[in-house]
């Protein structure tokens, strides 16, 4: 399949896909005794099959002391004037995080409530591995500045800040300026390329972007076959192994006017309260009296693996190519976007569990479930393909960038006016659905 690489070339190849704004900035000379790592978190939501944690839990001589992991709540991704007290007479300094044409929230109700379950659950994981996580509000740069000099103040020293990759073009602006504060402030700056897709960079059959096919089907024969393309799984970090958080008292409060709840409840309601409880849009639909969600599933990594397991379990997984259209129900799909999304799971775990199935190395936890330990099936198979899917796609992104987004496609074709969608707000647009889907087929942007 891929053609063998020596260390050198690898990391070559792994470079060279990372754009220059992300690589790391170093700069050590000024390390005092305390020496604090913030790790930022955005999509990487988890602690198992974490590259950052597995390096700072297993190498030798990193030279932290500390280690304070963060989450931003993000001002540009979702409505934060929620976190204002109700009965304070600030206001949020931040415009409302809302689309540009239509004026939606950026972040609507269901993403906003299991976005605040994964940033818990993570919470939550850290603590049962002797760690904490901080949770702040505000933009990212803002943030990180405000911590490091608070903790600076009270006398610690900050030593790297390190976070992994996006593709997308506001995180990479965000990439650039945390980048820009680091350098300023003399201190290390790293971008790690999150390992949570099906085949790592690193193997990839490319020297750059450019050389990604611009047909799905030639990009899957290059990686083929699936079954044998990830990486192994890390290991998640014991406890005690991390680095120690710093003493609450030497981390700064958050900065007014925002206060960060402390319960899961009510960091939910400082989610919700700014989006109201009115419809997303103009006379929607009447639901049935006894519907029920086809995605009633919280947020977060743990919750993420209990749905592996239970999805293998039930033969969902076995049977996956013939119901996945089905559409309705919690079992006629996975429901693992979600959680791949936040990356409070990662393609290679599913891939690592539904190999244990298929080979009957799990124990006999899944025994007498349809096709255990008869190798990989057309359901497994099918999972494996929808997850190159999703690598293929985001390398898409690194490779055509905004015009992944444009009315004319990365094509650049038979570009349309704006006003073909009429009123954006009600759902009403001005092309039939043949034609929608023409464009779509064509690799032209539709408005599906």
């Amino acid at each position: 399949m891929f053609s063998p690489s020596s260390p050198t070339r690898r990391a070559v190849i792994f470079l060279s896909w990372i754009p220059s704004s992300q690589r790391c900035y170093s700069n050590t000379a000024n390390m005092s005794k305390s020496n604090v790592i913030i790790y930022l978190h955005r999509r990487d939501l988890r602690i198992s099959d974490n590259p950052v944690l597995h390096s700072l839990s297993n190498a030798k001589g990193h030279g932290f002391t500390h280690l304070l992991p963060l989450y931003v709540f993000s001002p540009e991704q979702l409505e934060v004037s929620g976190f204002i007290p109700e009965d304070a007479k600030d206001k949020s300094p931040h415009p409302e995080a809302r689309s540009r044409i239509a004026n939606f929230w950026r972040c609507g109700p269901h993403r906003a409530r299991y976005l605040g379950e994964s940033v818990w659950d993570l919470k939550n994981s850290f603590e049962k591995i002797g760690s904490q996580l901080c949770v702040r509000v505000g933009m990212l740069d803002e943030v990180l500045k405000f911590m490091i000099d608070g903790i600076s103040k009270n006398g610690m020293g900050i030593g790297a800040v390190w976070m992994t990759s996006e593709e997308g073009t506001e995180e990479q602006r965000a990439e650039r300026s945390i980048k820009k504060l680091c350098k300023d402030s003399g201190i290390e700056f790293k971008v790690w390329v999150d390992e949570k897709y099906l085949v790592d960079d690193r193997d990839l059959p490319f020297d750059s972007p450019e050389d990604l096919p611009n047909v799905f089907t030639e990009y899957r024969k290059k990686v083929e076959p699936l079954r044998e393309a990830p990486r192994a799984v890390l290991a998640t970090p014991a406890k005690g192994s991390l680095p120690p958080c710093p003493d609450n008292s030497i981390i700064p409060d958050q900065h007014s006017p925002f206060v960060i709840p402390n319960t899961p409840e009510a960091l939910e309601k400082a989610l919700m309260r700014p989006l109201g409880g009115g419809p997303l849009v103009k006379n929607p639909p009447t639901y049935p009296s006894d519907a029920e969600s086809a995605h009633p599933f919280k947020g977060g990594e743990s919750a993420a693996q209990e749905r592996l397991e239970s999805q293998i379990a039930s033969g969902a997984m076995t049977t996956y190519k013939d119901t996945r259209n089905g559409l309705l129900g919690t079992e006629y799909s996975t429901k693992l976007s979600a959680p791949l999304v936040l990356g409070s799971i990662t393609a290679r775990q599913i891939h690592e569990a539904l190999l244990s199935f298929e080979d009957g190395t799990d124990d006999g936890k899944w025994k007498g479930v349809p096709g255990y330990g008869k190798g990989e099936n057309d359901g497994t198979k099918s999972v494996r393909f929808e997850l190159l899917w999703r690598d293929y796609m985001r390398l898409c992104s690194r490779k055509f960038g905004l015009k992944m987004f444009r009315l004319g496609g990365f094509r650049e074709e038979d570009p349309v006016r704006w006003n073909t969608l009429d009123n954006p707000r009600q759902g009403q647009g001005g092309q039939s659905l043949d034609e929608m889907i023409e464009r779509f087929l064509n690799g032209r942007r539709a408005w599906v």
